[in-house]
């Protein structure tokens, strides 16, 4: 017995090699340092014309964004047959997924109502100094053709090559139906090898999310070095507009739904949300940040088996900054810089445009497809893509935060008004520690 008790004791923890508690910085504080940091470093690299910690900055963040996408095509793939492969472990799951596409239509309609309000009433193009000369037209264009005939893949490989998410989409779909249809039996090998692959994706995107404070330095200081504050002031009121829509949308509408219609408290959900509204403020992914919107749903009190369908579909579909706020806003910005006038059909289009076509920008960072499918359908020059796409990153940041945070209130709203929310769950639900690893399924 002493030999045994001997042999283990250098496995126990010595308490002279842990870390002071004092010494374990949250990850919020990570992520705010970072933001510092990348601002400090942006401006010094700017004003003092330090052309390599520029291209250190620009490496920086380009690697954290690489590593994201990474795993995107794969993790796409798999989350959604999953999402829908659990769907019949739930009752009532037709309901539940009418239900989800209900609300996120209506919260689209909404944000994209603010987004049109806010542009009607800032005049986000006077004032500028820009001209059409200052655009550019892009070299990848949107148009509902292209949208409607996109969808569907030419081969299975080319969408994960080319990182065509809606294409994959909907590949996963098919395979998810099929797998229903067959049956648990002839399926089970196929669902033990999908959910054993998300399961591991999963853990390496957690790594690559482990770095996000460094990836922040790179990012933000980047988009400071070479955009510089003088960009910024030339859009000031666009971009003031973008926060303030998102900002209401998020922190106004969100609580009134949740306290009204789930009847819950609003701030419980922003405390219990947190880890995955900032996570999705510095990597501006959606689907980047989908494991851990996955995580803190279910911490909110959600079922398991609902969360792993509408945060995957949600984080493809619903696109409350990118594809109603933004897009209504930068619609109006454009108009007025071409000196375009628009009325009620074109502010309806819009409207319609930000529900229908939301998937289009299929949860990786930027909104320049959404962008381009909306001016397109109103007519308005291409070129006006161009005036907006120097300032994208730093609109994109809060675009994306709004959307996570929409991706996680639907289920909640759903789920207390189907009577299946854990209320215990959700008033105790905490930020979620990053030491800990995800969930092995989706």
């Amino acid at each position: 017995m002493s030999v045994s008790a001997n042999s283990a004791s250098p496995a126990e923890p010595k308490p002279g090699f842990r870390i002071p508690k004092f010494l374990k910085i949250p990850f919020w504080a990570q992520i705010l340092g970072g933001l510092v940091l990348g601002v400090l470093l942006g401006w010094l690299a700017r004003s003092q014309d330090i052309s390599w910690l520029v291209t250190t900055l620009s490496k920086v963040g380009d690697t954290f964004i690489g590593l994201l996408k990474l795993a995107v095509a794969p993790l796409v793939f798999f989350a959604i047959l999953i999402s829908i492969t659990n769907l019949r472990k739930v009752n009532n799951a037709a309901r539940l997924a009418t239900r989800t596409l209900l609300w996120f239509m209506i919260t689209s309609l909404i944000a994209v109502a603010i987004g049109l309000v806010i542009g009607l009433v800032t005049n986000p193009g006077a004032g500028t100094g820009l001209t059409p000369k200052d655009g550019a037209k892009p070299e990848d264009t949107g148009s509902w053709i292209d949208f409607l005939t996109g969808i569907i893949p030419t081969d299975v490989i080319t969408p994960f090559t080319e990182l065509n998410v809606l294409q994959i989409v909907f590949m996963a779909a098919v395979a998810g139906v099929a797998i229903l249809k067959i049956g648990d039996e002839k399926a089970k090998p196929i669902l033990d090898l999908s959910e054993s692959v998300l399961a591991l994706l999963q853990k390496a995107l957690w790594w690559v999310i482990k770095l996000s404070p460094i990836g922040t330095i790179g990012l933000i200081g980047f988009a400071i070095a070479d955009y510089g504050w003088n960009l910024i002031s030339k859009y000031a009121t666009f971009t003031a507009d973008i926060y303030i829509g998102c900002a209401l949308v998020m922190f106004g509408v969100y609580p009134l739904l949740l306290s009204t219609v789930a009847k819950v408290n609003p701030l419980q959900f922003f405390k219990g949300a947190w880890p995955a509204i900032q996570l999705a403020f510095v990597s501006r992914s959606s689907v980047g940040t989908m494991p851990v919107t996955q995580r803190v749903t279910e911490r909110l009190g959600v079922p398991k088996e609902y969360t792993s369908f509408a945060v995957p579909f949600g984080a493809t579909t619903k696109m409350d900054g990118c594809a109603a706020i933004y897009p209504a806003i930068a619609a109006i910005f454009v108009a007025q810089i071409f000196d375009v006038d628009m009325g009620i059909k074109e502010y309806l289009l819009i409207a319609f445009v930000s529900v229908v076509g939301s998937a289009a920008t299929a949860g990786l960072t930027g909104a320049t497809v959404m962008l381009t499918l909306t001016l397109s359908t109103l007519g308005l020059p291409m070129e006006g893509v161009g005036l907006l796409l120097a300032i994208d990153p730093v609109l994109d940041m809060m675009r994306t935060a709004t959307n996570v945070a929409g991706q996680a209130l639907v289920p909640v709203v759903v789920a207390a008004r189907e009577n299946i929310l854990d209320k215990e769950a959700y008033e105790t639900a905490s930020s979620s520690p990053l030491d800990e690893p995800l969930p092995a399924t989706a």
